[in-house]
């Protein structure tokens, strides 16, 4: 069949469309721009869901045709949040489909985000649809401005995570089926089960909750167009090709054909990463974290999910649903059950007259029935997530709603609720904005009742349609702020998460790191991206800056002994990492790596005034044998002198006896380690002041030994080990008490 252009161009001409289409079309653009606005100004480091690097580092996987990552012996060192380890093998535990849309402009434009702000609009306008298809065109643009105001609909769409994207199929399914529905096309049939396959493969779960109501209605249909075979056989007949298919059959078919076509894509996909068809990458990771009840786990933190503790959970977040994340707050959840009423009202009197047909009646229109899906899904997303732990998760302290993920984001596993909410609030509103106007025509045309005196006339009908009017456009303000004084306190929150990574992550950021290596710090652990999103590796781990972490000699050297010909590079801070608290303070040190028969290296501390005594020793990684000496009333500075071998590191202890001598002390070194000089300074009054010095040395395949430098050095008061907090910074004297100084030599012997 051969596609006419002009007709297109005829079809799709704005001037040909209605002012709703043409409206809806300006807020879904808008909502689009607003969305990358604040994907760009207010999460240029990305935010405190550290989901968003898994997605995007998988975007840069799929670009380079991978589902998966072979690290090899460094696997540990680059293993990013979320991915599922499988010895040298490393591959994230959520399904492709997300990641895939953020890598078509990211590998066009090398821009992502406008991903973000394509299904923005792409939402709002399929709401406007299903608006127009469930009522009429005025509720779906009123529809289409509630959605796009939603707290939740703003904040998460902003964001590289799943919700809103699989929440762009599931719409599209709902408005395909009833396209298919109402015009009897089997081929939007086939459309809706693509949709709904598609987000199947990319979030089952919440495929399932919302197709729930559509198939449901669906099997309805098929038994009825079965029956009307006159037998059930007759109907599988049909089915086989011995007689034409009922309407409803073959839509319904064609459907579930498409939408099982992609289930077996899924299965597919589930066999080539996790070896399994029916084992998802999400129970790789964490088996406990899916739904159900009783213990669920993930990354070390668990809980006994009991009903009653589900139930619980689940009625804060759809009361903070209702309250603060849908359009308006409880003005939209208000207008949003007096839609509800309209639409229930319509269906008394559409079953009330219902015949028998496809469907339900001559009286039960496509319209109806899909008010009818829309409102079900209030039934199935809010009990199916009742048995979804993640629904606890994202809450922080249970009577303090800012606390948590849902005072930063919403309750986004109800994300597919928004649809409805925006759809029956708009109904709610219009419906109350036609019933004053039809209330004041009637007046108009019957005239006063004649209750009144002289002295108090009546008011007329023009009045009463003014004051009716004003009333709703009130509320309808009212809704539109609310949302907008909703959205502050976690916008403040999201600028203050990205002025703490602005200042955290800018030394990294401001270099040029071409065919380098950088070790970042571990604050949650080992892994990559958590927190440092913006710090991510490409699909291959060759670009021209490979990020691993810092976690020790064994791990550094592979990654050294990985990438022997770059330049390197220690990212570290001084400070307690604490997001929203205090700043830390970052560093980028270049590194080299020392080699030699052995190596020489001298620690010089400074000694503040009052100190009585100091205390020196040396010791290695695992910390299993250490030698040490003490020194009574040190002067102003203190050097300690040792020396690492390949298979020994040796502390030089001054010699009382002659003065002059030295003795050799020393430990054992493994073939990776690490050489550790402390020099704990006491004070008079019983204070302390440690200065650690943590060298990463190892044999070579020469027998000569390397060390990794300059070293790690951190000052720690009234402890002998402070981490990342005591990190001595030589450009900040000011910061430790007077007489603080921290000096390192190493040569090669």
């Amino acid at each position: 069949m051969s596609v006419d252009p002009s007709a297109i161009a005829t079809r799709f001409d704005p001037r040909r469309q209605p002012a709703e289409w043409l409206l809806a079309l300006a807020i879904a653009l808008g909502a689009g721009a607003a969305v990358h606005w604040l994907a760009v100004d207010l999460f240029p480091h990305h935010s405190a869901n550290h989901d968003e690097g898994v997605y995007l580092r998988q975007a840069s996987m799929l670009l380079e045709g991978r589902f998966a990552v072979d690290a090899g012996p460094i696997a540990d060192a680059v293993r990013p949040w979320f991915f599922v380890q499988d010895g040298g093998r490393l591959y994230p535990k959520y399904q492709p489909y997300p990641a895939a849309l953020f890598a078509i402009p990211m590998g066009l434009l090398g821009a992502p985000r406008l991903a973000l702000a394509a299904v923005a609009a792409a939402n709002v306008g399929l709401v406007y649809t299903l608006g127009s298809q469930a009522f009429d065109r005025r509720v779906g643009v009123v529809a289409a401005a509630a959605f796009a105001s939603a707290p939740m609909a703003l904040l998460t769409s902003a964001v590289f995570l799943a919700y809103a994207p699989t929440t762009t199929l599931t719409l599209s399914f709902a408005v395909l089926y009833v396209r298919a529905l109402r015009t009897g096309s089997v081929r939007s049939a086939a459309l809706a089960g693509g949709a709904i396959g598609l987000a199947f493969f990319a979030r089952p779960y919440t495929a399932v909750l919302f197709a729930a109501p559509f198939l449901a209605h669906a099997g309805w249909q098929t038994l009825r167009a079965l029956r009307g075979t006159g037998s059930s056989a007759g109907g599988l007949r049909a089915a086989v090709g011995t007689r034409p298919l009922p309407a409803a059959l073959a839509r319904n078919l064609a459907t579930a054909a498409v939408g099982l076509a992609f289930v077996a894509g899924t299965l597919a996909y589930n066999a080539a990463v996790t070896g399994a068809p029916l084992r998802f990458a999400y129970a790789a990771f964490a088996p406990r974290d899916g739904p159900g009840f009783g213990h669920r786990e993930i990354v070390g933190h668990s809980i006994d999910y009991t009903p009653e503790l589900a139930l619980e959970a689940n009625a804060h977040v759809l009361w903070e649903f209702a309250t603060r994340w849908g359009p308006g707050g409880s003005i939209g959840t208000l207008l949003a059950v007096v839609g509800l009423a309209i639409a229930a009202r319509r269906w008394r009197v559409a079953q009330s007259g219902a015949g028998t047909g496809d469907g339900a009646g001559p009286e039960w229109s496509p319209a109806l029935t899909l008010q009818v899906l829309l409102a079900g899904l209030f039934l199935t997303v809010a009990l199916g997530n009742v048995a979804f732990w993640g629904n606890y998760n994202v809450l922080g302290a249970f009577a303090d709603p800012t606390d948590g993920l849902i005072g930063l984001f919403g309750p986004f596993y109800h994300f597919d609720l928004l649809a409805p909410l925006s759809i029956f609030a708009a109904a709610g509103l219009v419906g109350a904005w036609r019933a004053v106007t039809d209330w004041t025509s009637d007046r108009d045309a019957t005239g006063s009742s004649g209750i009144g005196v002289a002295e108090a006339a009546p008011a007329s009908p023009r009045q009463l349609r003014a004051l009716g009017l004003a009333v709703v456009l009130l509320v309808a303000l009212g809704g539109v702020g609310t949302s907008a004084a909703l959205l502050d306190r976690p916008v403040d929150r999201h600028a203050e998460h990205t002025d703490y990574y602005q200042g955290a992550v800018e030394p990294v950021e401001d270099r040029d790191l071409d065919d380098a290596v950088v070790f970042v710090p571990t604050p949650y652990g080992d892994w990559l991206n958590h927190p440092f999103q913006t710090l991510r590796n490409d699909g291959g781990l060759d670009r021209s800056t490979v990020y691993a972490l810092d976690r020790g000699p064994e791990s550094d050297v592979r990654v050294l002994d990985a990438y022997p010909d770059r330049e390197y590079h220690r990212f570290t801070y001084h400070g307690e990492w604490a997001p929203g608290g205090e700043p830390v303070d970052p560093r980028l040190t270049p590194l080299e790596v020392r080699r030699g028969n052995s190596l020489s290296g001298t620690t010089a501390v400074g000694v503040p005034d009052g100190v009585s005594h100091a205390t020196v020793r040396l010791t290695t990684d695992e910390g299993e044998e250490t030698v040490s000496y003490d020194v009574t009333a040190p002067e102003d500075e203190l050097a300690v002198a040792w020396e690492a071998s390949p298979s020994t590191a040796r502390l030089a202890v001054p010699n009382a006896t002659n003065g002059s001598g030295v003795d050799d002390a020393s430990v054992p070194l493994a073939a990776e380690d690490e050489v550790i000089v402390s020099v704990r300074l006491v004070a008079t009054d019983g204070s302390s002041l440690t200065y650690r010095q943590e060298t990463t040395v190892w044999e070579t395949t020469r027998g000569n030994v390397a060390a990794l430098w300059p070293s790690e050095r951190t000052v720690c008061t009234l402890v002998d080990r402070c981490g990342l907090e005591g990190t001595y910074l030589p450009d900040q004297p000011g910061a430790y008490p007077e007489g603080t100084a921290f000096e390192i030599e190493l040569e090669s012997g």
